[in-house]
This record gives structure tokens, C-alpha cells and sequence, in this order.
């Protein structure tokens, strides 16, 4: 039909399935790739004594296909078109797995990066990841309705075992689109993990930064408040420890004092924090 003929030429089409007078057209999107997804279209004309595929580019889903048809016992040869039409159907689909398989180890991987050395470019492997996943997804959600409207509609030269058949490969597309969905979910929980470890590690350096400070307050104070220019004759209230003797060591004593003092409260304090900490896990643990 022309309208079938336009589809083939012009690629990117929706997983579909239509029935004409002398043969049923069929439209599925192939996968390959680890690394980077990549998906191809294949269009399936079926008739009464025929099977022709065509295909957009170098994927090839057909070959197991070929594979067993080229075993004399194969049952391909046993069968009709409407079989070998479910055989690459199936092929098709067994592909995804694969692919999935190495999204699932590669967001198990980048999870692991994320809580050892957060960066940014972990956060663009997981957009991309995110929209490859996406991509698959656009793929696979008009194909399980393609395969629900061959089992509605039992087209003409479609077996009764076939369409079982059929039927097992919808529950796959199905199974694939749920796997699809928990990727996707995982990788926004991996934002979410991300941007937590983030925070949590900006904490910990203001609360080094902010000890720091607090440590070093006192001998700044005590440093500027005898920096000052006091004339000590004019007054004996005007910082007579200026002409004392031992009033250069008793101000550097009072620095070190003041500070060993705030670093021994920040010390209990932390103490004091994970201790209770500690008692609150044991409670929820009890």
C-alpha cells in the first residue's frame, strides 16, 4: 500500500501495526549499543506465503533469525509467515535486554563515583542516561500497543498458536518497560543522592571553617584590643600592662588559654552530638 511504502522511506515512525487487503504491515525499532543507545527502524510486510523486512540501517535484529533458519530441523521452516513474522518480532524485542543489563551495571557504577568523589560529570552521565533511557521508552510504549492490536484483532493468516506466541512478547515489552521506569527512577534518585552528598560534604567544611574561626576569635580580640594606642603616662588606667614586664607573655598565655578553651567545648560538643546520635539509632533499632 502507499501509505505503508511512505513509512518505510520515511524512518522515525511510531511502532505500529496496520492491515490491508493482501497483507499485514508492521513497524518496530531496533537497539544496539553499550555505551551510547542507538536505535533503527525495521518495517515487517507479511502476506500469505511471504516475510519482507526492511531495514533503516546497519542493526540487523534478523540475523538469529537467519541463524536458525539455516538449521535444516529448524521449526522456523515448519511453520508459516505469520511464525517467522512473531521469530523477529521476538528477536527484536530480546535485544533490549542486553542493553538494559549494561544500564542497570553502569547507574550501579556511577552510584558508587557519586558517594566516593561527587563531580559534575557524573551528573552529565546521568542526564544522559536519563534521556537514552527516555529515548527507549518512546520506542517500546507503542510497540506493546502494536502487539495488543495483532491479539485484538487476530488478523487473517495469524494462528492461533502464533498469537500465544505474540502474547509472550507483549508480556516481554511490558516486563522491559517496567525496568525502563525503575532505571529512570533510579537516576533521579541518583540526583537526589548527588546533590545530598554535596550538601553534606559543603557541611562539613563550614563547620571545619567555622571552627577555625572560633578558634582563632580570642587571640584576634585579645591582639586588637592591645593594639590599640593608649598613652600609658597619661593615665595609670590606659593599659598599665604595657610597661610590664611579663605582659608580652601574659597576653600570648591568655590567647592559647582562650582558645584551648573553645576547642575543648567544640570537642564535648561533638562528643555530646554523636553520643546522642547513637542513643537514637539504638532506640529505632529497639
Amino acid at each position: 500500500h502507499p501509505l505503508a511504502l511512505e513509512d518505510v522511506v520515511h524512518t522515525h515512525q511510531r511502532a505500529k501495526f496496520e492491515q490491508y487487503d493482501d497483507h499485514t504491515f508492521f513497524v518496530a525499532h531496533m537497539i544496539e549499543g553499550k555505551d551510547h543507545v542507538h536505535t533503527e527502524q525495521v518495517c515487517l510486510y507479511v502476506g500469505a506465503n511471504f516475510v519482507v523486512t526492511f531495514q533503516e540501517g546497519p542493526i540487523d535484529a534478523t540475523k538469529p533469525v537467519v541463524e536458525r533458519l539455516k538449521r535444516g530441523l529448524s521449526t522456523l521452516r515448519k511453520q508459516g509467515p505469520d511464525y517467522l513474522s512473531y521469530a523477529i518480532i521476538d528477536s527484536i524485542i530480546d535485544a533490549y535486554y542486553p542493553v538494559l543489563e549494561t544500564f542497570g551495571e553502569k547507574l550501579e557504577r556511577i552510584e558508587d563515583l557519586i558517594l566516593r568523589v561527587p563531580s559534575k560529570r557524573l551528573v552529565s552521565r546521568v542526564h544522559r542516561s536519563k534521556r537514552e533511557l527516555l529515548a527507549l521508552r518512546r520506542a517500546l510504549f507503542p510497540l506493546r500497543e502494536a502487539l495488543a492490536s495483532i491479539m485484538r484483532t487476530a488478523p487473517p493468516g495469524f494462528t492461533e498458536n502464533t498469537l500465544i506466541h505474540l502474547r509472550d512478547c507483549y508480556d516481554h515489552v511490558v516486563q522491559i518497560t517496567d525496568l525502563i521506569e525503575t532505571y529512570r527512577e533510579l537516576c533521579s534518585d541518583l540526583m537526589d543522592v548527588y546533590l545530598s552528598t554535596i550538601s553534606y560534604r559543603l557541611n562539613e567544611v563550614m563547620k571545619v571553617l567555622t571552627i577555625i574561626t572560633s578558634i582563632c576569635a580570642p587571640p584576634s580580640l585579645i591582639a586588637a584590643i592591645y593594639g590599640m594606642n593608649f598613652d600609658t603616662k597619661a593615665s595609670n588606667f590606659n593599659m598599665p600592662e604595657l610597661t610590664w614586664t611579663y605582659g608580652y607573655p601574659f597576653a600570648i598565655a591568655m590567647m592559647v588559654v582562650a582558645s584551648t578553651t573553645l576547642l575543648i567545648i567544640v570537642f564535648r560538643s561533638e562528643q555530646l552530638s554523636g553520643s546522642i546520635v547513637g542513643s537514637d539509632k539504638v532506640g529505632e533499632a529497639d
